[in-house]
């Protein structure tokens, strides 16, 4: 029995204020099929790269040196997969995360320098963070 107009308009509004609200337990309820993909992908170029190096080290045993050229082959097409897809995974994490992107975001003060929010306690960011932010308070400290 298909939902009436007025059912699936309420349906719409309370998806949007739980995407709102929490929007990675939304995402999760959507499915991740992206995400399953590309970790599917990156299974299959890691079980290909082993059968490459396989066939690399039958070829040499053997002294058949088309087949090690092949499996040479197998192991480079898996490896560019491999980085392909787990850098495609990155992405589809990092918008994922994009909501809690706007907390590090810099905000400015009354004196007009861009400062970060201080860090939690026992929380280290990225190398690239903690250089940019040094950078920063160089920067500001010098003018």
């Amino acid at each position: 029995m298909p939902l009436s107009e007025e059912e699936q308009r309420l349906l719409e509004q309370m998806e949007q204020a739980l995407a709102a609200e929490d929007p990675k337990f939304a995402s999760t309820l959507r499915g991740s099929t992206l995400r399953a993909r590309l970790r599917r992908q990156v299974v299959l170029a890691g079980a290909a790269f082993l059968l490459g190096t396989g066939l690399l080290m039958l070829g040499l045993i053997l002294t058949m040196t088309p087949v090690s050229v092949v499996g040479f082959v197998v192991m480079l097409g898996a490896a560019y997969l491999f980085i392909t897809a787990w850098r495609r995974g990155d992405e589809v994490s990092t918008e994922q995360e994009a909501p809690s992107a706007n907390r590090r975001s810099p905000s400015r003060r009354a004196g007009g320098s861009t400062t970060r929010p201080p860090r939690a306690q026992g929380q280290s960011g990225s190398f690239m963070d903690r250089m940019e932010e040094r950078w920063r308070r160089r920067r500001d400290d010098g003018v």
